[in-house]
């Protein structure tokens, strides 16, 4: 029965990471490819180091899954947004379809109030 869930939560990861993938190659402009990919990313690895804690069944090794699920979950949305903003600084182009741009309408008036970028 552990087999099967550990096959189930292997699949269901790898699903995920197809879906990270699939999302770089399709998705149109850096931000919604990095949107897509860091949370396909984060539940993907989650899955997989379940089924890997399932599948070895000891505390060390599941104690060191949690610790890297835990690392992943805080680090990669945070490196992604810094991404993000670095290339929207660096004027990456937004997709054509963008229809709102919240981010430069924030920076706009920021350099109204005559507010520094660091400041934010």
């Amino acid at each position: 029965m552990i087999d099967l869930l550990v096959l189930a939560l292997m699949l269901a990861g790898a699903l995920f990471m197809l879906v990270a993938a699939l999302g770089i190659v399709r998705m149109p402009d850096v931000f919604m490819r990095m949107s897509c990919n860091a949370k396909s990313v984060i539940i993907g690895l989650t899955l997989l180091l379940l089924a890997f804690t399932l599948h070895f069944r000891e505390i060390g090794v599941g104690s060191r899954a949690v610790a890297t699920i835990a690392f992943i979950a805080l680090t990669v949305p945070v490196a992604s947004h810094r991404i993000g903003r670095s290339a929207y600084l660096r004027g990456v182009k937004l997709w054509d379809g963008t229809i709102r741009d919240e981010l430069g309408e924030a920076l706009e008036a920021a350099r109204k109030n005559g507010e520094n970028d660091a400041d934010r």
